[in-house]
C-alpha cells in the first residue's frame, strides 16, 4: 500500500517534476499562525552586495524550530533562490532541497550564500517540521539583490 509521505519522498528524491508533484493528492498541512509574517533583516531590495551574502531572516508571530521537531506555532526557514512565479514549488509537498530552494532546518536565522555576480531574486518561505509550507503559506516579499563578485 503506498502512502502520499512515501509518494513524496520518492518524488523529490528522484527529482520529478512540478506537474507530477501537483497531481498528488493534498498532503496535511500545518495551520499557520494567525498573522504570521516572514521577512528579510539584511540584504534589503535593491542592493549591491558581494559574495558570499550575508541572509538575516525576521519573523512576526510564529517562532523557529528546527525541522523535524513538532512544537505549536513554529517553522523554519527556506530561500528560494532566482524562482520565479511560474517555477514555484508546490506548497502542498515538502519543499525540494536543491540550488533554488535552500533549507535551513537546524533553525538557522541567518546564513550565508555564494551566489554568482548578477541580479538575483530572493523569498522566504517558512516550512514545518516535514518542510512544508504552512497553510496559508507564510513567504516573504521577492527581494531583488546585484552580486558584484
Amino acid at each position: 500500500m503506498r502512502t502520499i509521505p512515501l509518494i513524496a519522498g520518492l518524488l523529490l528524491s528522484a527529482g520529478a517534476a512540478t506537474t507530477l508533484a501537483q497531481d498528488i493528492p493534498e498532503m496535511p498541512r500545518t495551520p499557520a499562525p494567525e498573522g504570521a509574517e516572514v521577512y528579510f533583516q539584511s540584504p534589503a531590495d535593491g542592493d549591491t552586495v558581494t559574495s558570499p551574502v550575508l541572509v538575516r531572516f525576521g519573523l512576526r508571530g510564529i517562532g523557529v524550530a528546527p525541522a523535524g521537531i513538532i512544537f505549536p506555532d513554529t517553522g523554519h526557514h527556506h530561500v528560494l533562490v532566482d524562482v520565479g512565479e511560474d517555477e514555484m514549488p508546490p506548497f502542498n509537498l515538502p519543499l525540494p532541497e536543491t540550488e533554488q530552494s535552500v533549507h535551513f532546518g537546524l533553525g538557522q536565522t541567518e546564513a550565508e550564500l555564494t551566489l554568482e555576480p548578477g541580479e538575483h531574486t530572493l523569498q522566504l518561505v517558512v516550512g514545518d517540521h516535514l518542510h512544508t509550507p504552512h497553510l496559508p503559506p507564510i513567504v516573504s516579499e521577492v527581494i531583488t539583490i546585484t552580486v558584484t563578485e
